[in-house]
């Protein structure tokens, strides 16, 4: 026998002999008696209240020509009070009885935090809530808005000691389930989407929302909903571009010191395995915890400065470039090399070429618009916009060829080139006329010989004939002057007159030097093309 009942067994007798010589009547004792119980005994305030009745035999008794009445076989007997149902015959109970009588307002409240018990008794820590989450549709990012649609099951568990009836009903091994009722009677954390644009429970409240209580305490819920969730996507690859899009969950109203999340260690994370996606794939999905920091220029958690525990799970989306290769990269190099057939045609079939350099140009930018319609006006560049700004420059480039060629052709005078190669000819037809004719000038004048190369001749000297002799010379002065003049010709047949034959200038036609810049157009263009595609799939795969 504890302190406690002594105390209460000698306030009844105290009471009994005052209702005996008649001082205070049996309502007032039995109220005084419930009152100082439930005072006396501490936590009955969480238990259950009491009520005390008193019982047994009056009898009347004259003293001193007085009669006083005395309660003789003295019964006192405590009941539950009306208003908090008794858990004893918790076994016999059906699952929405136990659940009433367990979420009664004398003993529950769900506006409280669920107190953390150790070893039976209550710690100050913060609540441990695990979550789970199993994501079935995952609909493609829209790239124009930034987001992504997720439809998905979010599982919160967690202990409620509140809410354990294994005391009460040994035996009773099931668990309570019921749908969004039971989740109504009791407390459950506040957890919402920190990046959600909107989100809402799929289909009817009673068919989406499961709650299970288990004999101990440990509250499951289940939520099946759809939520739209801003991803900030990075489009610097685009159409090659890989996404992180991130899903975090927080604390709504406790923060990290009353209520800490984790994920379950067995599979916190799943997907649907039918679940497929158009125009990204799957490759990867991670988790993480952490906590946030909130101040007063956070209002997510309702102005309330502190830090909340936080919950993320991040998913790693490829973009499938099938449909890109096909609709886009593909048609976009036949309209580039469709342009390049303006090379075959000649220099004077104006309507041709023009309709066909316009024709491909527009036909290209028409379908570089098609795809650029649905990506958001971002300000750095993209690699789409690079492959869009290269082939828009080798079918332009076909055009200005075209008008180049075509105004050559219309040329009337011919055009003196030093040598027959891409170099002179150039140089020739793009240098203007009179500057042109005073380079030549310049040129005969430096290949001609210098004064100082030519022999003189000097008189000879007259040769004198003796009279008498036999054999006269042969030689007159007439001769010797032939004499020289023919070696003063032979030595201009010399080097230097062979220099001066080779440096003669040739000339070509307003015609041949049109022909002649598309045959190298026909090469120079495919090749420089090919070497564009090549820097841009290395760096589209390589960097």
């Amino acid at each position: 026998m504890n302190k406690y009942s002594i105390v209460i067994i000698l306030l009844i007798c105290f009471l009994g002999w005052t209702v005996a010589v008649g001082s205070i009547n049996v309502n007032t004792v039995t109220g005084v008696l419930a009152s100082t119980i439930n005072s006396t005994i501490p936590g009955r305030e969480n238990i259950e209240k009491l009520r005390v009745a008193l019982s047994g035999t009056v009898n009347s008794v004259p003293v001193n020509e007085s009669t006083y009445s005395i309660l003789t076989d003295l019964n006192v007997t405590r009941s539950a009070d009306e208003t908090c149902p008794s858990l004893d015959d918790a076994a016999q109970l059906t699952q929405t009885q136990l659940i009433n009588r367990l979420t009664a307002s004398c003993r529950y409240d769900r506006l409280e935090r669920p107190n953390v018990m150790e070893n039976g008794s209550i710690v100050d820590a913060p609540l441990d809530v695990f979550v789970r989450v199993y994501i079935y549709v995952l609909q493609n990012l829209d790239s124009s808005d930034l987001q992504f649609k997720m439809h998905g099951l979010v599982q919160l568990r967690y202990k409620d000691p509140r809410l354990a009836f294994d005391e009460y009903a040994p035996n009773r091994k099931q668990s309570i389930l019921g749908e969004s009722k039971l989740r109504e009677l009791i407390w459950v954390p506040h957890i919402f989407l920190a990046n959600e644009h909107d989100s809402s429970v799929l289909g009817t409240s009673e068919k989406d929302i499961l709650t299970s209580i288990n004999p101990d305490g440990t509250v499951i819920t289940s939520s099946r909903i759809q939520a739209t969730l801003y991803c900030w996507m990075k489009l610097q690859k685009f159409p090659f571009d890989e996404q992180y899009c991130p899903t975090v969950l927080e604390s709504w109203m406790y923060n990290a010191t009353e209520l800490r999340l984790y994920w379950e260690d067995n599979a916190p994370l799943t997907f649907d395995p039918k679940m497929h996606l158009t125009e990204y794939a799957l490759e990867n999905a991670w988790t993480n915890e952490t906590i946030i920091n909130a101040d007063l220029n956070d209002l997510r958690h309702g102005a309330f400065a502190g830090n909340y525990s936080s919950l993320s799970f991040t998913v790693h989306l490829v973009r499938e470039v099938g449909y890109y290769v096909m609709d886009y990269f593909l048609p976009s190099i036949m309209i580039v090399a469709i342009s390049w057939v303006s090379f075959w045609l000649q220099a004077d079939q104006t309507p041709a070429r023009t309709t066909l350099g316009c024709t491909t140009l527009l036909s290209f930018i028409t379908l570089a618009s098609s795809q650029e319609n649905n990506l958001p006006k971002v300000s750095y560049i993209k690699v789409s916009e690079v492959w869009f700004l290269g082939c828009t420059f080798f079918i332009f480039g076909s055009l200005v060829e075209f008008a180049f060629v075509n105004t050559i052709w219309r040329r009337k005078n011919s055009v003196e080139v030093k040598k027959v190669k891409s170099k002179y000819i150039l140089k020739s037809t793009l240098t203007p006329r009179m500057k042109r004719h005073k380079m030549i000038d310049n040129e005969r004048q430096q290949a001609r010989p210098p004064c100082d190369r030519f022999l003189s001749v000097d008189t000879p000297s007259p040769i004198i004939i003796t009279v008498g002799d036999e054999t006269p010379n042969k030689f007159t002065s007439s001769d010797s002057i032939a004499t020289i003049t023919s070696s003063v010709d032979d030595n201009f047949s010399d080097p230097d007159n062979k220099r001066t034959e080779n440096h003669s200038w040739s000339t070509m036609t307003p015609h041949e030097v049109s022909l002649w810049i598309d045959r190298k157009a026909r090469f120079l263009f495919p090749v420089a093309f090919i070497i564009f595609n090549a820097f841009y799939w290395t760096f589209v795969y390589c960097l």
